[in-house]
């Protein structure tokens, strides 16, 4: 895959959003969100880092693909708000209503957990079109499309796969290139930066909130440290007209729009 220049695709895994969900579950979904922290823990520290990172991307002028967990919906929230009043097109995708491993669910249990989110989505009249399973399990393509999904992201690397989106029935993967959890190095995603820029090809890179620390000054200093000197260099290739940002959804849109327009010129 060769594309006119190279895409730097950001996405993001809200896994709860907000501690008031771990205590309408009483405690009971803790196993399908983190081996180590309970959902009230990782809702809490999400509540603190989503905002800074949200504005952290609008700021820089960056649209990202937020993977919204639907029983945010069930809460009061100003984070679906805050993604929606944005002055840059983030991309609302779904990342599951329970945040429940999707191989682990039945056909049943899946179409469920998929008619949750629509109607939930519907409500606060978003429709998503990127799904980021829940524990990077991919299952149950099929009923994505039957959903009207567009894209999802993949389970790989760069080390292991490369960096690419391909097409499967009528889903394109936005395949995973970089990991920013804990201990990313920043020189190194540079060159991996770089790699894209030099091979015109997509580099999508993902985290979670709770990457990036437990309380809000952690949070800061983490964006400050680590993202902005990444994203600060990858805006500088951006300006040299060697790289364009991209959600999963309008990357996954260009190369539709690609791959149709070089059928109608065969």
């Amino acid at each position: 895959m060769q594309l006119e220049r190279a895409m730097l695709i950001v996405s993001v895994d809200v896994d709860v959003g907000n501690k008031k969900l771990g205590v309408i579950n009483k405690g009971e979904n803790d196993v399908h969100v983190n081996d180590r922290l309970s959902e009230c823990a990782i809702g809490e520290i999400e509540e603190q880092a989503l905002p800074l990172i949200i504005d952290f991307f609008n700021d820089l002028d960056v649209p990202a693909t937020f993977g919204i967990r639907g029983q945010l919906t069930e809460v009061e929230t100003s984070i679906l708000e805050h993604l929606l009043e944005s002055p840059v097109p983030h991309d609302i995708g779904s990342h599951g209503y329970y945040h429940r491993d999707f191989k682990g669910l039945s056909h049943d249990e899946t179409r469920n957990d998929l008619e949750l989110v629509s109607a939930a989505m519907k409500r606060l009249n978003i429709n998503p079109k990127s799904f980021i399973f829940p524990r990077n399990r991919v299952a149950r393509l099929e009923l994505l499309e039957e959903f009207g999904y567009e894209c999802y992201r993949g389970y790989g690397g760069l080390r292991n796969d490369g960096m690419y989106i391909k097409k499967h029935g009528e889903l394109y993967d936005v395949h995973p290139s970089l990991y920013l959890g804990n201990g990313v190095n920043p020189l190194l995603t540079r060159k991996i930066i770089d790699l894209a820029v030099r091979s015109r090809v997509p580099c999508h890179v993902w985290f979670h909130p709770w990457n990036l620390g437990k309380e809000k000054e952690s949070v800061g200093k983490h964006i400050r440290k680590i993202f902005f000197p990444i994203f600060k260099y990858a805006k500088s290739k951006e300006k040299e007209g060697l790289l364009e940002f991209e959600t999963m959804l309008s990357a996954a849109r260009k190369m539709e729009s690609a791959q149709s327009y070089g059928t109608s010129n065969r």
